[in-house]
């Protein structure tokens, strides 16, 4: 089976949409958008028949990397190489910026294929979920934007390029979860949150000690109104797997994060309690 593979236009949203759902991922629409706005020229799918059957979008982080997010098949047509078609395409596609090192967030299934293709472990992260019987909305009150750009400059250090446009999008989507944290006149820590279609997730979630980790994650459950939560936590990281733990968070799936090329711009991982999503790093 050979599938004919084009640039995702906004048009096909609904199309990704349902092949997220089949898979009971946690995106919006807007997600969607946000790898439309970020790289339109980055974002394909693989048509069959005239219907999209497969997705993979990318992002490219101040020339210093690239992301590979969302390579979704259709499960009626899984097994016959359309994910493995959409990855070489976008793969090829970036090859062809120039860009020096790609990453991504790999799922144990997924995990032979890149490694196939030159990607290689950078270090381990797991998804856990919080199921709450009942949730009572209490937000704090809506924080101003000065929040998010406070947190831009820690987050290039410890992600390891700028992504202020991504940040900014997701902050004012949820404004609540904007969670900053100081010692001094320094920020020690931040969180930001997304509200999913399933779940509210929080992520990046980022402290430079127990206590502030702590401190952020408390807050973020208390912002939170939704009965179910999503972490993408740092298996490695000294403290957010044992605070989720006291939380009744469980583990659902592990995830490796991996590159291909030269990781000159690795970020801060010791400081970092849970990613954005796998979808962006």
């Amino acid at each position: 089976m050979i599938p004919h593979i084009r640039m995702m236009t906004l048009a096909d949203i609904p199309a990704g949409m349902r092949l997220k759902e089949a898979a009971r991922w946690n995106q919006t629409g807007e997600d969607w958008r946000r790898f439309l706005r970020a790289d339109s020229e980055g974002c394909f799918v693989a048509e069959w028949n005239g219907q999209v059957m497969g997705t993979v979008t990318t992002i490219i982080y101040e020339d210093r990397f690239a992301w590979v997010g969302m390579v979704l098949v259709d499960p009626g047509f899984r097994g016959r190489g359309i994910g493995s078609a959409l990855l070489v395409h976008a793969m090829d596609y970036l090859d062809a910026t120039k860009i020096p090192c790609v990453k991504l967030d790999a799922t144990p299934q997924g995990r032979g294929l890149y490694q196939r293709l030159g990607f290689v472990p950078e270090y381990e992260i797991e998804r856990h979920i919080l199921e709450r019987g009942s949730a009572a909305a209490r937000p704090d009150q809506v924080r101003r934007m000065e929040d998010i750009r406070s947190v831009l400059g820690m987050d290039r250090d410890v992600f390891g390029a700028d992504r202020r446009v991504l940040l900014s999008s997701v902050a004012s989507d949820a404004p609540e979860f904007v969670i900053t944290a100081q010692e001094g006149h320094s920020l020690s820590g931040y969180a930001l949150g997304r509200r999913g279609s399933r779940a509210d997730h929080l992520g990046p979630w980022v402290a430079c000690s127990e206590a502030v980790a702590r401190d952020i994650l408390e807050r973020f459950l208390h912002c939170s109104g939704r009965n179910t939560i999503f972490v993408d936590v740092v298996k490695d990281n000294p403290w957010a797997p044992a605070l989720l733990a006291e939380k009744r968070f469980k583990f659902s799936r592990p995830l490796t994060r991996m590159w291909r090329g030269e990781n000159a711009h690795p970020g801060r991982p010791d400081l970092l309690c849970a990613i954005l999503g796998p979808e962006f790093g």
